[in-house]
């Protein structure tokens, strides 16, 4: 009995330091939080920066803080933040489609985009699919822009959205032409019957 004890309590000595912690680095999100409402950006990255000394895998505390560093227009800053955060917490995929943003800024699209597109697959984020063919079109990328909108036009019909399929459809069938030779059902190597059919049916948008 007094074994079991000693072992109960040396179990609570442990919990309850790593519930303080937590409890104390919370607090300090939460004023990091209102510091930032009221435009004192030095006090709120302060707070964040002792929240995580605190509490090393607060979520919301990496987050804030990397999101204060783009607000104040420190992209390289929020992307070291970003990749710290998924560092320690490599399930927070958000940090993740924030880190795309931040290198975005930074003017580094193939990482950028590398990044949001593993957040859209992770997330099936229908939000961040829509961002990245912008990013795509934006850099020339037909054929990846192509590519985007058909799984925006599958995942409408997976959710039978029809208004979504019906713009993923529209931006599919003039993708297609601007691809051009790019598609290969849309210009045929050679003119069989079967790629005929195949450039028909994506001219009609799938």
């Amino acid at each position: 009995m007094a074994w079991a004890s000693a072992a109960t309590a040396l179990a609570a000595s442990l919990i309850i330091p790593t519930a303080f912690a937590s409890s104390s680095a919370d607090e300090l999100v939460r004023q990091a939080r209102a510091h930032e409402a009221a435009h004192d950006d030095a006090v709120a990255v302060r707070r964040y920066m002792e929240a995580l000394s605190i509490e090393p895998r607060n979520a919301e505390a990496w987050i804030g803080l990397a999101a204060l560093r783009m607000k104040m227009g420190e992209a390289a800053e929020a992307e070291r933040v970003y990749s710290a955060a998924l560092d320690r917490i490599p399930s927070l995929q958000i940090a993740l489609d924030g880190r795309a943003r931040a290198r975005w800024a930074q003017g580094r699209h193939d990482e950028a985009e590398a990044d949001l597109s593993a957040f859209a697959t992770a997330q099936a984020s229908v939000a961040a699919l829509h961002d990245l063919a912008d990013w795509y079109g934006l850099d020339r990328r037909t054929p990846a822009q192509l590519a985007i909108w058909r799984r925006l036009q599958a995942l409408a019909v997976e959710r039978a959205d029809s208004a979504a399929e019906r713009e993923a459809r529209r931006m599919v069938r003039a993708l297609v032409i601007l691809v051009d030779c790019a598609d290969p059902a849309s210009s045929p190597v050679e003119p069989d019957a079967t790629r005929r059919a195949l450039a028909s049916i994506a001219k009609r948008g799938g």
